[in-house]
Formats: C-alpha cells, sequence, structure tokens
C-alpha cells in the first residue's frame, strides 16, 4: 500500500500513514485548536522529493528550527503578513511583463511566504558545482572563438558550434576583457526523485530574476524579523556591491574610476523592473540605447551636464538588437557604433558578445564533456539525461518514446518552444514531431523529471508545488555566488512549470550557516 506523510503545521504531530488511515491531529489545546482550525490542513507526501519533509523522519532537520518559530503564529497572523508583503511589492512596483497578456502586461510577481531552506553542507557542495560549471563554460567559449581545440580534438563536433544560432563568427580572435565572456550566469538546478540535485540548463545571456530575490529577502525580512538572526540565514544583500565590483573589474585598461551603466531596451521589456531595482542598488545610471552615443571609438552618455563617457555596459539587450551597424539593421533598442567601440577597447561589456551559444539547449549536452576537457575532472553536478534530435540513433529513440519526453527548442527560454510529452493532446505530439524532422538541430529531448516539491500556501490551504532553484553566479576576479538564488514554484497544482510567464512564482531562499 502506498505510504504518504501527512503534516499539520503549527504545532500539530507528524505521523506515517497509508491511504486507509484516518487522519488526527494531537497536541492542540482547545484554544489553539479554535484559533488554527482554518489551517490544519492534510499535507501529503505522494511520491518525489520533499524538500521540507521525509517520509521515514518527518520534518528535515534543517527545517526545524524554522518549523518550531513559525507555528508560533496563528492563521490571522499569517494572513496579515502575506497582505503585508502584497501590498510592499505594489509600492515597490515588483513586477514583470508578459508579452501578448491582453489583459495587461504587468503583473505583480506572485510570492509564497514559506521560504525554500538549504543546509550549509548541501550549498558547499552546490558552490562548488557552480563554480566548476562556469569556469568550464568561459573557458570554452574563450576557444571556440581562438585556437577551437575543443572541436579539432572531436570531443565537440564542429556542426554543432558553427550552425549554432548566436555563433558569431565576426568575434572569432577577438579578446575580451579579462578573458571572461559570461560575467553573470543564472543556472537552473532541479532534484530529482531521489533527491539529487541535476542541471537544467545555463542562461548565460541575459539571466534574470535576481532583484526578486532581493525583494523576497526584503519582504521576508519585515514580515518575520526574529527568525533570521534565530536560525541563522547567510545574508543575500551584498550582491548589488559584488555585481558591481566584477563590472568594474573588466574596465577598458587605465580607466581608475570607471563608468558603469546598465542597458535596457526600455520599460516594455519583461525584465524592466530587474534593470531599474540593480541600476539603484548599484547607484549607477540605467540607459536606453538613445541616451548612448559613440564618437571616435568612444561611448559617451548623454546627461543635462553635457556628454559622459561611459568605459562598462551591463547590457539586458541581446546581440541581435545591439548595434544596428553590425547586427539587425533595424534594430531601434542598440547603439550605433558600440561594436567598434567595443573591438577598440574603450568599452567592455558583460556578457560578452558570443555568449549566448552557451545557452544554446544542444551545448548543454555537451558541458560535461567541456569539464573533463578544460578542468579534467568530473562534473559535480550532472545534466539531466539529454538525446539530440541531429543524432541518427537519439533521433530514432525521439520518434518512439515522443509521448513520454520533453521536448525543447535550442533556443527558446520562458518555457515556450516545450513540449510535454505525458501531459500533451496527440494533435500537439504529432505537430512536434514534424518540427523534429524539419528541423532536427534545434530539438532537444529529456525525460520528464517530477520536480522537487515545497509546501506552499495556496487558497488557505498548505499544499505541494513542484520548486527549481536558479543561483546567481558573478565571474570577475573570482567566481562569487550569492547564498541561495531565486527558488522558482509552479503556483498550478500538478504543473512543472515555473517560468512566471507561465504562471509560477516564488520563494525566499535560505542558505543556512549550519546544517540545522
Amino acid at each position: 500500500m502506498k505510504r504518504r506523510l501527512v503534516v499539520g503545521f503549527y504545532g500539530c504531530a507528524l505521523r506515517i500513514l497509508t491511504n486507509a488511515d484516518r487522519i488526527g491531529w494531537c497536541d492542540l489545546s482547545k484554544t489553539n485548536k479554535k484559533q488554527l482550525d482554518k489551517m490544519l490542513q492534510q499535507y501529503q507526501v505522494n511520491g518525489g522529493f520533499d524538500e521540507m519533509l521525509d517520509l521515514e523522519s518527518g520534518v528535515r532537520s534543517h527545517y526545524r528550527k524554522f518549523q518550531k518559530l513559525f507555528e508560533e503564529l496563528n492563521p490571522e497572523e499569517l494572513e496579515a503578513k502575506r497582505q503585508a508583503v502584497d501590498m510592499a511589492f505594489l509600492r515597490q512596483g515588483v513586477t514583470f511583463n508578459v508579452y501578448g497578456d491582453v489583459q495587461g502586461a504587468e503583473k505583480i510577481f506572485p510570492f509564497d511566504l514559506l521560504p525554500r531552506i538549504i543546509p550549509a553542507r548541501e550549498w558547499e557542495f552546490l558552490e562548488r558545482g557552480l563554480a566548476q560549471r562556469i569556469t568550464a563554460l568561459n573557458l570554452f567559449l574563450h576557444d571556440i572563438y581562438h585556437e577551437q581545440k575543443i572541436l579539432k580534438d572531436g570531443v565537440v563536433p564542429e556542426f554543432y558550434v558553427l550552425s549554432a544560432r548566436h555563433f558569431r563568427r565576426e568575434f572569432v580572435n577577438f579578446n575580451v576583457p579579462k578573458d571572461i565572456y559570461i560575467h553573470i550566469c543564472g543556472t537552473d538546478l532541479i532534484r530529482d526523485g531521489q533527491g539529487n540535485y541535476l542541471v537544467l540548463e545555463d542562461n548565460g545571456r541575459c539571466p534574470s530574476g535576481v532583484s526578486y530575490v532581493l525583494e523576497n529577502r526584503r519582504a521576508m525580512k519585515r514580515a518575520f524579523p526574529s527568525m533570521f538572526e534565530g536560525i541563522g540565514v547567510h545574508p543575500v544583500e551584498n550582491y548589488a556591491q559584488e555585481l558591481l565590483k566584477s563590472l568594474k573589474y573588466i574596465a577598458p585598461a587605465g580607466v581608475a574610476d570607471p563608468i558603469v551603466v546598465v542597458l535596457t531596451p526600455g520599460a516594455y521589456n519583461s525584465a524592466y523592473f530587474e534593470h531599474t531595482y540593480l541600476a539603484r542598488q548599484m547607484g549607477i545610471e540605467i540607459v536606453e540605447g538613445r541616451d548612448l552615443f559613440v564618437k571616435d571609438s568612444r561611448v559617451f552618455m548623454r546627461t543635462t551636464k553635457g556628454p559622459q563617457p561611459v568605459h562598462v555596459i551591463y547590457r539586458r539587450i541581446d546581440d541581435d538588437f545591439i548595434d544596428p551597424t553590425v547586427f539587425r539593421r533595424d534594430s531601434m533598442l542598440g547603439v550605433p557604433g558600440l561594436i567598434n567601440a567595443y573591438r577598440a577597447g574603450n568599452v567592455s561589456l558583460a556578457n560578452s558578445i558570443g555568449t549566448g551559444i552557451a545557452d544554446d539547449k544542444v551545448m548543454y549536452y555537451f558541458v560535461p564533456r567541456m569539464i573533463k576537457y578544460y578542468l579534467d575532472q568530473e562534473p559535480i553536478l550532472p545534466n539531466v539525461p539529454t538525446y539530440l534530435a541531429s543524432e541518427e540513433q537519439d533521433m530514432k529513440y525521439i520518434m518512439e518514446h515522443l509521448p513520454e519526453l520533453v521536448i525543447k527548442a535550442a533556443n527558446e527560454s520562458g518555457g515556450y518552444g516545450m513540449l510535454m510529452g505525458p501531459k500533451a493532446s496527440k494533435e500537439e505530439i504529432e505537430k512536434f514531431r514534424q518540427l523534429i524532422i524539419a528541423e532536427p538541430r534545434n530539438y532537444i529531448a529529456q525525460p520528464m523529471i517530477n520536480l522537487s516539491q515545497h509546501p506552499t500556501y495556496c487558497d488557505g490551504d498548505f499544499d505541494g508545488r513542484h520548486v527549481d532553484l536558479r543561483p546567481f553566479i558573478l565571474s570577475g576576479a573570482r567566481v562569487s555566488i550569492i547564498p541561495g538564488g531565486l527558488t522558482r514554484v509552479a503556483l498550478r497544482k500538478g504543473s512543472l512549470v515555473v517560468n512566471s510567464s507561465q504562471g509560477g512564482g516564488s520563494k525566499d531562499t535560505w542558505v543556512l550557516y549550519g546544517d540545522e
């Protein structure tokens, strides 16, 4: 008989129950019981991995301090805190935009009050794995834009790099400042049914979401000010200073006090809140393409006091739109002549031109090989098993097992361009079959991974919702990683899609100083 764990928050005992058992609560005073009746819900762990609860031992040890403090709340206090957080987000403009949303583009980012907690030993393991990965990716990018040894040695087939949508032939043999291509990376992690961490993808072009990490923490500190000292949670507030330090590190030679700006596509971009937020936190200007101009291969910013030189640009614009004289001529977002100034060494860009190839989901397949090739190490964090549609044997397997697999387009993101085979209709499956046959290079396939779940407060109940984790890695004079990252949560019951554009929300992520 299948077992499930049923847990009562707020002082309720834990029991292992079978499906035939009756649910019983204990250790509640009559007074508390009256207050908590609305909140006592049956939280079930039906297979898979639960971040907070273990079928054998109940609440995991690193959650117990939080549980003890959290259960002292009554339902009215919790609801008041939830509403206060929502109101704070509204006032602060903590929003995201959804392209094509006919009901209005700007939305408040949904936030759940139950934090995801990571013990120290587990986080140290993740840090090592993430640092290893970004080191290998930067070495790979330098190689393919220079000697291309990994291609000549046949470790990565040349075809996959040269046919990649974001491989920039124009920048072969161009030396980027400090040999760093990816300065800011958001690597998505998931956990399988046994709790093992797997890398889902690397976001090396314009990774977004870190502003929500910082705002989530501010919200939780306001809602639960006493918990952080009592539990021992690593701070995240110094991220903006670390980011600015990494950006200044790549300034052109001879510039003692570099001027750094954030380049945004504008207010209608889905991550515009983040662009303005990070600029404000770093104490630097946010600019659009029209605010900059190039003269004598140098970049200047228009100000009320006249032109001001710019030395480092944290760009949140893709390569295609950044300079209409080099890439898309119809772009109204970029700065004419910017690439010429970049080539002349008078301005630095983060992330560098050409990093988009590291986001290609086909390149993701080869990252374990990159780690072995460049670092002579085994990957600390493994990939999800992946099949390439352009490989004959893989294609055969994909065609035979399409209803069981997750299909992803090589250069889509945000949950778009994807087929969830086990949840798709026959018509959707056949549509993707034809897309894969027509353009095999553009698709990969992976088994459906049942993401770990976490207790989440939904409509007055605690229910399990699937989560992933996006840590943010900075590569400058050293590799630094914000302790925790963005825990995204699929708010629709049973959904595995955590993206905000697809109905997802987020949680604060607590990294402990110890293991309990």
